[in-house]
């Protein structure tokens, strides 16, 4: 399926800024059955945008608009190819746990399997997988890893009521528990810290939802979108909605892979100057009826390495999107 993506994030200030310094995560990933055939990015005040590739394969673009300014605008547009997933089989096999240790002892896991900023279990979160029958990571070893991910992804569903703006972007996941409400963001560091619980490898994705005439999302039309992907022995990296109770699938653009948010945040930046702000964000992805070129005449992705601007925490926040 073809899609064209138009992302829109507007900064208003109170009081003009001196300097607005901001990265990006908004470039679609290229990898398995999703090509990115085209994007751009414009920001007004015009600058001049570099960028690099993270760690975990993310291009990031980033920054500086030096002069005095009451508003900045960020537009990305991207055209997207999202081929059907292949069929999940039934289960991972009986000795899908044995399998998962050894692919774990020689693949790189263990920052998918440590707690992190956001997705960190505690004494609220045993709670809660208690409640909703999860076991601990020995425990786990009795069921198939499959069958687990696909029970932690449908109790969550049915345990968190989703509500837009129940929570701010910087909120913990006790938040949602406590008060038993959330948004996409919420749901997909619960489920990680579940996951990563039982042993097995989890990671944070970010990015956008189509919303098929019929689907029943209950996820937020014109905003960015998060789920999850688990490492599955023998099969790789599968993607989990818990937010809407369905596998990851030709709907879902992948734009960047982390541990959790703090990797990933569409935006992130800061301002000089002493002004409040107002960020706004406006998302729209539609199928596209243009025909994509061949594979040989996509322009490859830059893969150069180049150092970000360093980013201090002050007013961070008010930089970043939450997702919902």
């Amino acid at each position: 399926m073809f899609y064209s993506i138009r992302h829109v994030t507007r900064f208003r200030y109170a009081a003009p800024v001196r300097e607005s310094m901001m990265e990006l995560r908004m470039h679609p990933r290229s990898e398995g059955m999703q090509r990115c055939l085209g994007f751009e990015v414009s920001v007004s005040p015009r600058a001049r945008l570099q960028l690099y590739r993270d760690y975990l394969g993310n291009v990031v673009h980033h920054f500086d608009v030096p002069g005095p300014h009451k508003q900045l605008t960020i537009t990305a547009e991207s055209s997207v190819d999202v081929q059907p997933l292949p069929e999940l089989p039934d289960s991972c096999g009986r000795d899908a746990w044995p399998r998962l240790d050894a692919e774990i002892a020689q693949g790189d896991f263990w920052e998918m399997l440590a707690p992190s900023q956001f997705a960190h279990w505690n004494g609220n979160i045993d709670a809660f997988a208690e409640e909703l029958g999860l076991p601990e990571a020995a425990s786990a070893r009795q069921s198939d890893p499959l069958e687990l991910l696909t029970i932690v992804n449908s109790r969550l569903y049915a345990a968190i009521e989703y509500t837009p703006k129940s929570t701010r972007v910087d909120s913990p996941v006790d938040d949602a528990l406590q008060s038993r409400r959330g948004v996409c963001q919420d749901y997909a560091h619960i489920a990680i810290a579940l996951v990563r619980r039982m042993g097995v490898p989890c990671r944070y994705v970010s990015g956008y939802l189509f919303h098929r005439d019929g689907a029943k999302h209950r996820s937020a039309e014109g905003a960015t979108h998060a789920w999850i992907e688990a490492y599955l022995p023998g099969v790789g990296w599968v993607g989990f909605d818990p937010t809407n109770n369905v596998l990851a699938a030709d709907t879902h653009v992948r734009t960047a892979v982390g541990r959790d948010y703090a990797d990933v945040p569409p935006t992130r930046g800061v301002f000089k100057g002493d002004a409040s702000s107002e960020l706004t964000v406006s998302v729209r992805v539609a199928r596209s009826d243009k025909t994509p070129p061949p594979e040989a005449e996509i322009a490859p992705e830059d893969s150069y390495s180049m150092a970000a601007p360093d980013l201090v925490d002050d007013g961070q926040a008010a930089a970043q999107q939450q997702q919902q």
